[in-house]
């Protein structure tokens, strides 16, 4: 029996050779609140099919990988209240034992891979936390790009997190960081964190190539494109870094640790921006999906030229 249940959508889409962009859930179930979490995965989902390729929603409903969700799966997911938030540790827990779960980034592309999927859309990744030297509280995310051939397609880390740091286990884990359009590394709701990224690519092309000869050369793991949220939507990281230095604070203060760190900070930015974070999350993540796509419809090109 397979592991994978794909929608009605992608498995079409599979038939017919049409480009495919893997889409996380947790943005649905831990991202955002209810509606605007609905709203927003319906929204890069249909950016993804005015790029001209389906998107594949992923996650794990009673049981079972589901590669595409339905709109009805996906407004039900998106009310639930106990969904578990998947990486790579349980993800075949939560399959084992029945139960529902959103797919991280490390999850979905697990998941993406196994689907055959090149390319994977998201908002920003996880990275090394701030304080990590103590916590020593590192995403899985980053051991997953190390690891797992799928192109992922952000807007950065994400900016709560020790950005030079993860830069720096990245380097350490070999995975290529590509800055689409510009020098620097973008840093989520910034178009730029001060840093440079290691790597610059201008088109689509070069990097659907770049994923292809990963592949012919025999390397593990994916690449991350470091694609900038537009201008018009970003919020200063002059702006936003005392506020995360004040949300990361209060997370002490009460004890939010772990998997709960990520989601508590990102609604106490919410809270301290009057909302302007999330029309930039909302903003970056179409972003990601028009890019994501581009890059998916040259990988399925090229591949479709050899034969």
């Amino acid at each position: 029996m397979s592991m994978l249940q794909f929608s009605p959508e992608v498995a079409e889409a599979k038939r017919n050779n049409i480009p495919l962009v893997a889409l996380e859930s947790t943005i649905v179930t831990h991202g955002m609140p209810f509606p605007d979490n609905l709203e927003t995965a319906w929204k890069v989902e249909e950016t993804v099919r005015d790029a001209g390729a389906v998107p594949a929603t992923i996650a794990v409903l009673d049981g079972t990988l589901h590669v595409g969700l339905s709109e009805g799966e996906l407004e039900e997911l998106a009310q639930a209240q106990t969904v578990a938030k998947l990486s790579r540790a349980d993800l075949a827990v939560c399959m084992a034992t029945g139960n529902t779960g959103s797919t991280t980034v490390a999850a979905t592309m697990i998941a993406a891979a196994k689907a055959d999927i090149a390319v994977f859309a998201t908002g920003g990744i996880g990275g090394v936390h701030r304080g990590a030297e103590d916590s020593f509280d590192i995403s899985a995310d980053l051991h997953e790009l190390a690891q797992t051939p799928v192109t992922v397609v952000s807007a950065g880390a994400k900016a709560i997190l020790d950005l030079p740091k993860t830069l720096e286990v990245l380097e350490t884990l070999g995975v290529p960081v590509i800055a689409f359009g510009q020098d620097d590394f973008p840093a989520f709701w910034s178009a730029s964190s001060g840093l440079r990224a290691p790597l610059r690519m201008d088109e689509a092309a070069q990097i659907a190539r770049a994923h292809l000869v990963r592949s012919e050369l025999g390397l593990k793991g994916g690449q991350l494109v470091a694609n900038p949220i537009p201008d018009d939507n970003q919020i200063p990281a002059s702006e936003l870094e005392p506020l995360i230095y004040r949300a990361a604070r209060e997370a002490q203060q009460q004890g939010i640790s772990g998997k709960d760190v990520t989601p508590f900070l990102l609604n106490r930015i919410f809270e301290l921006t009057h909302g302007r974070s999330l029309k930039a999350n909302i903003a970056l993540i179409c972003n990601n999906a028009r890019v994501a796509a581009a890059i998916a419809a040259e990988i399925n090109t090229a591949l479709t030229s050899r034969g």
